[in-house]
C-alpha cells in the first residue's frame, strides 16, 4: 500500500511555526498555558512519528523491522492521545481550578490508559497492526479503536463545552466548540481516502484555531513595546493571589510625567520611540520577564519573593535615570517620573486591593506632596480603606436619596437682613463617624458620584425653598454649587430646568454657583450654560474669585449675577494695604458692571468692617452665621429676614 504524506509534512512545518511563536506568548504558569504547550508537544511527536513510520515502511526491505515496529507503536500511542490533549485543553479553559477539574481530568484519562495498555501489548497480540517482511504493514482487527478513541475525546470536548457554556465568554465558547468538529471532519475524510494521511493536518488546524483566538501573544502583549500588557499583569497577580497566597511580592508602577506635551509638541511617532526607549531601560534594570505596560504612559514592574532588594536597586536606577536626558533621533528630552510602590507580605489583600493600592500610591506621588516615590505603607492602606468606605457611603446615600444639607445664611449689608443662603453637603454621622466636605467632595468628584449628588442637592434645595415660601419668608435665593464635572453632562441645562419646574420652585429663587477653576477648565461650555440659564431667568454666580484661575475679561463676558471674593483676598487685605486697594477697586468695578459682590470667609469684626468699607453687597462667614441644618436655618431666617437695617449687626449660630 502507498501513502501520500505531503499534507503531513506541510502540516508539521506549520505546527513548528505555531510552536515557536506560542513560546513567545503568555508566560503565565496557568494550567491552560501548560496544557496548550503539551498539546503542541504531543501533536508534533505524533506527526513526526507518523511521517517517520511511513518512510520506514516504504524502506521495509532495508529498515530494521524492530525500529519500524517501535516507531509505528509510538505513532499509534500518540495519535489518539492528541484527542485527549484537546479534551484536557477545553477542560482547563472551562474549569481553571477546583475539585471539578480534577474529577473530569481523572475520568478523561481512564480511556487513554486502557488504550495505552492495548498499544503496549500489540507487539504480542497484533490487535491494532502487525509487520512482517513479506506482507509489510497490516491493520489488525481492532484498528478502529484508534479512530473511535479520537472521536470519543472530540465528542467529549464538545459535550463539556456545550454543557458548561455559561462558564466562558461567547467568543471562547465558539472556538472550543469548533476546533474538535474540524478535527473530526478531517479524520473522516482520511477514512474515506485512507492513502492520504491527514491526521496531522486535522491536529494542525485545531492548534492553529486555538493559537489564533485563545493563545495568540497579541492577546497578552502590548503592541508597541512588546512587553506584556496590563491584562497579563492582572492575570499574573490573580494567579499568585489564588495559588500562592503565602508568597510576597513588590509591585512598582513608574508613571511618566508631562508625556502628553511631548506627543503634542513632537508628534506621536517620537512619543512612541521614547516609550520604547523607556521600556527597554526598565527591562534592563528591572525583572526582565516581569515588566508590563500598565497604561499609556505607565509601566509596572513585578518582583517576586525576596526581590525587595532588587526592587530598591531598580527604583534607585530609575530615579537616577530620570534626572538625565533621553535621546530620540536628534532630539533630547527630560522625562520626569513618579513611582508608586506596594509590598504584599500577607494573603489578606485581594487583587482589587493590590491594584487600588498601587494606583493610589501613584496618584499621591503625582500630587508632589509626598515626593516622587510613594510607598503604600499601612497608614496609606488604612487611608485607602477609609476612602473605599466613603465611596460606599456616598453610593448608599445617593441610592437612598439621603443627602443631608446644611445652609449658611448670607448677610445683606444694605438692610442688615439674611435673604440669601448657600447650600452645603454634610455627612455629620456615618458608620465611620463624621466625614467633612474637604474629604468626601474630592472623592465624589473622582468617582463621578458628584454629578447625581448635585442633581439631588438641587432637588432638595428646591423643596427647602418651597417650605420657606410657604411660611411667607421673603427669601431671595439659595446658592447651589456645581462642580466642573457637572458641565461634562450633555443634558445639564434640561436636567436643571426639569428639576426646578417639577418642584414648582421660582427660577429666581435658585442661584447656581461654580468656581473659577471650573470656568477655566470649561469656559465655552460654562458660558453657553450661563446664557441659557439667564434666558430662563435663573441666576448664575462665580465662587472663589481671586484664586488665580481666570481673568477679568473672561468673567465680564459671562452673565454672572453674583461674584464671590475668595476668603484669601479678604485675609490678605487685612495685612496688606496694596491688596486692600486692589480688592476695593475690583469690588467697585464689578458692581459697576451690575454684579452683586459677596465677601467670603469673614470671621471677625475687623474683617467685617474692612469688606464693608470695600463696598461689598453681601457678606458670608462665621462672624455672621455658621452652616446649620435645614430646620435651624428656617428658624434663623424667620428671626432675621426682616431684621432692622444696621451696620455690624451679626449673630453666631
Amino acid at each position: 500500500m502507498s501513502w501520500n504524506i505531503a499534507p503531513e509534512c506541510i502540516s508539521l512545518v506549520i505546527l513548528g511555526i505555531i510552536w515557536v511563536y506560542a513560546r513567545k506568548g503568555s508566560h503565565l504558569p496557568t494550567l491552560k498555558n501548560r496544557v496548550f504547550q503539551g498539546c503542541l508537544l504531543v501533536t508534533f511527536c505524533a506527526m513526526a512519528s507518523n511521517i517517520l513510520s511511513t518512510l520506514l515502511l516504504y524502506k521495509s526491505q532495508v529498515a530494521p523491522l524492530w525500529l519500524t515496529n517501535i516507531v509505528t507503536t509510538v505513532y499509534y500511542l500518540l495519535t489518539p492521545l492528541m484527542g485527549l490533549a484537546y479534551f484536557l485543553y477545553a477542560v482547563s479553559v472551562i474549569y481553571p481550578e477546583g475539585r471539578q477539574l480534577r474529577r473530569i481530568v481523572l475520568l478523561g484519562v481512564v480511556p487513554a490508559v486502557g488504550y495505552a495498555v492495548l498499544v503496549l501489548i500489540n507487539p504480542f497480540t497484533g490487535l491494532l497492526f502487525y509487520l512482517d517482511r513479506q506482507m509489510g504493514y497490516v491493520r489488525g482487527p481492532w484498528v478502529m479503536v484508534t479512530y473511535l478513541l479520537f472521536y470519543l475525546y472530540c465528542v467529549a470536548s464538545i459535550a463539556v463545552t456545550v454543557l458548561e457554556r455559561r462558564r466562558v465568554p461567547p467568543s471562547v465558547y465558539r472556538i472550543l466548540a469548533a476546533f474538535p468538529v474540524l478535527a473530526v471532519l478531517v479524520i473522516v475524510v482520511q477514512q474515506v481516502y485512507p492513502n492520504i494521511i491527514l491526521s496531522g493536518s486535522a491536529a494542525t488546524c485545531a492548534m492553529l484555531i486555538i493559537y489564533l483566538h485563545l493563545q495568540n501573544k497579541q492577546i497578552s502583549q502590548d503592541y508597541l513595546t512588546g512587553v506584556p500588557n496590563r491584562q497579563e499583569l492582572l492575570d499574573m497577580l490573580e494567579l499568585i493571589v489564588k495559588r500562592q497566597p503565602g508568597i510576597s511580592f513588590t509591585l512598582v508602577v513608574v508613571s511618566l510625567r508631562d508625556f502628553r506635551q511631548i506627543n503634542s509638541a513632537y508628534g506621536q511617532q517620537r512619543g512612541d520611540e521614547l516609550l520604547c526607549a523607556v521600556c527597554r531601560f526598565l527591562s534592563r534594570v528591572g525583572p526582565r520577564e516581569n515588566v508590563y505596560r500598565f497604561s499609556g504612559d505607565e509601566f509596572a514592574l513585578l518582583f517576586y519573593g525576596d526581590g525587595e532588594r532588587q526592587a530598591r536597586g531598580c527604583v534607585e536606577a530609575v530615579q537616577q535615570r530620570m534626572t538625565e536626558t533621553w535621546m530620540v533621533g536628534d532630539l533630547s528630552f527630560m522625562l520626569p517620573a513618579v513611582m508608586g510602590i506596594m509590598r504584599r507580605q500577607d494573603d489578606s489583600m485581594t487583587l482589587e486591593n493590590i491594584i487600588s493600592a498601587v494606583e493610589y500610591a501613584v496618584a499621591r506621588a503625582k500630587t508632589g506632596r509626598y515626593g516622587k516615590i510613594c510607598y503604600c505603607d499601612q497608614a496609606m492602606l488604612a487611608e485607602l480603606e477609609r476612602r473605599r468606605s466613603i465611596v460606599n457611603i456616598l453610593k448608599e446615600r445617593l441610592q437612598k436619596r439621603e443627602v443631608e444639607l446644611y445652609y449658611q445664611p448670607i448677610y445683606s449689608v444694605e438692610d442688615g437682613s439674611f435673604r440669601y443662603a448657600e447650600s452645603l453637603m454634610r455627612i455629620p454621622d456615618s458608620s465611620i463617624g463624621p466625614i467633612y466636605p474637604s474629604e468626601f467632595i474630592p472623592i465624589a468628584e473622582e468617582t463621578g458620584l458628584i454629578v447625581e449628588m448635585t442633581y439631588l442637592v438641587l432637588d432638595k434645595v428646591c423643596k427647602f425653598v418651597n417650605r420657606l415660601l410657604a411660611q411667607s419668608l421673603d427669601i431671595g435665593a439659595v446658592h447651589v454649587n456645581f462642580s466642573a464635572l457637572q458641565f461634562s453632562q450633555p443634558d445639564l441645562a434640561d436636567r436643571v430646568l426639569d428639576i426646578i419646574h417639577q418642584n414648582g420652585t421660582p427660577l429666581s429663587a435658585i442661584k447656581i454657583e461654580f468656581t473659577e477653576s471650573t470656568l477655566a477648565e470649561s469656559t465655552e461650555v460654562v458660558a453657553s450654560f450661563a446664557r441659557e440659564m439667564e434666558r430662563h431667568g435663573l441666576l448664575i454666580g462665580l465662587d472663589d474669585f481671586g484664586t488665580g484661575y481666570s481673568n477679568i475679561a473672561t468673567v465680564i463676558s459671562i452673565p454672572f449675577d453674583t461674584l464671590k471674593f475668595d476668603k484669601s483676598l479678604v485675609w490678605a487685605s487685612i495685612d496688606s494695604e496694596k491688596s486692600a486697594r486692589t480688592v476695593k477697586n475690583l469690588v467697585h468695578t464689578f458692581k459697576d458692571l451690575g454684579m452683586v459682590v459677596v465677601a467670603e470667609g469673614v470671621e471677625d469684626l475687623a474683617q467685617s468692617q474692612l469688606v464693608e468699607n470695600f463696598g461689598v453687597d453681601q457678606i458670608q462667614g462665621f462672624y455672621y452665621a455658621r452652616p446649620m441644618p435645614a430646620k435651624r436655618t428656617e428658624q434663623f431666617l424667620s428671626e432675621h429676614v426682616s431684621a432692622a437695617t444696621g451696620a455690624g449687626r451679626h449673630t453666631t449660630a
